[in-house]
């Protein structure tokens, strides 16, 4: 392994994270211009034009924000919930593919950090540990609101992460490899997986709203039961790296979505564009292609927050266990009849 293939990953991997935490701060003002939009307001208009420095603003604020620390005796855990929630939101995208390749000084880059066999496995055990840092923090923070509210958002994802697993074993069935990379080059063109497995991504999508504790699936943050949640206790940056955390797994998991179901980076015509316009002409454009795609799977988290209400624990719980986790089997059986049918 060569001294320049190093550095080129170094630098991708840099500018990854760089990126999923620009994403994560506008993410934030994108949410309350939608909000405003959805409800005939503003919104935030004062710093920048079109309030596009206010995410700077807000994080100015909360580096200036006193800090202070509940009376616990868990206070080296008390520290590590946030970290580890921010950690996570940012691991996953280390096998996400952003792009083909290009042709940069005789090199080839690869648009992906690492290409691993069992990506997928990669993605879904990050997923599990990010669980830690909620748990870990509600139990820490020495509240029982907190402590109410990590229960609550542990056996929510533990259930719809269930769900989730078994929706991608249909897909996996279909495409016969865990690699994101490989997912992508079979969908070229509008080979795209939605069509051949819309039920699983439906069941996908409703997992990702209860994974990243988006509404209506928020029941560990619902300040009119929980105050603020199992990040009721914490403040300044603490507090902010929880919030980060689930713009970034908001962004991350409409990046899978986009990869695992819309064919990534692919889009029509871009084999034609490689032909006659260049390899990095062509990929460029599907980097492009692939953000507007993950623009509008975050657009729709925030139209679903501003227009559906909070379910109860209850009804969450039911439609987890009693829904989507027999749909999902039926969708796992219904495509194996399928595939030694038609193969």
């Amino acid at each position: 392994m060569d001294s320049a293939f190093i550095i080129e990953k170094s630098i991708f991997i840099v500018v990854i994270f760089a990126v999923t935490m620009v994403m994560a701060m506008y993410s934030t003002w994108a949410e309350r211009k939608v909000a405003a939009y959805l409800q005939d307001r503003v919104g935030p208009n004062r710093a920048g034009w079109g309030g596009l420095l206010q995410p700077l603003a807000d994080g100015m604020k909360l580096f200036a924000k006193e800090e202070f620390e509940p009376n616990t005796p868990n206070k080296f855990l008390f520290y590590v919930g946030p970290a580890i929630a921010m950690s996570t939101a940012l691991m996953t995208s280390a096998v996400i593919p952003w792009g083909d390749k290009l042709e940069i000084f005789g090199r080839t880059v690869i648009l992906q950090a690492t290409d691993i066999d069992n990506a997928l496995l990669y993605v879904f055990a990050i997923i599990s540990i990010g669980i830690y840092g909620i748990m870990i923090g509600g139990w820490a923070s020495n509240n029982k609101f907190s402590l109410m509210s990590a229960v609550r958002a542990g056996s929510q994802m533990v259930s719809y992460e269930i769900a989730m697993g078994l929706s991608i074993i249909a897909l996996l069935m279909m495409t016969g490899t865990l690699s994101l990379r490989e997912m992508s080059m079979q969908q070229a063109g509008m080979n795209w997986n939605v069509f051949y497995q819309p039920v699983g991504f439906l069941i996908f999508l409703i997992c990702a709203f209860a994974e990243t504790n988006r509404t209506p699936f928020d029941l560990a943050e619902c300040e009119s039961e929980l105050i603020g949640g199992y990040h009721t206790e914490y403040s300044s940056m603490k507090m902010g790296f929880y919030l980060f955390a689930e713009y970034a797994n908001m962004f991350i998991s409409s990046t899978i979505l986009a990869v695992l179901y819309f064919g990534g980076y692919n889009y029509p015509g871009m084999q034609w564009m490689t032909e006659h316009a260049g390899v990095n002409i062509a990929n460029i454009l599907g980097i492009i292609v692939l953000f507007i795609k993950i623009c509008g799977f975050i657009f729709f988290y925030m139209w679903v927050r501003w227009t559906i209400p909070r379910f109860r624990y209850d009804q969450l719980m039911h439609l987890g266990w009693k829904i989507l986790i027999p749909l999902s089997i039926i969708n796992i059986v219904i495509t194996g009849i399928c595939l030694l049918a038609f193969n």
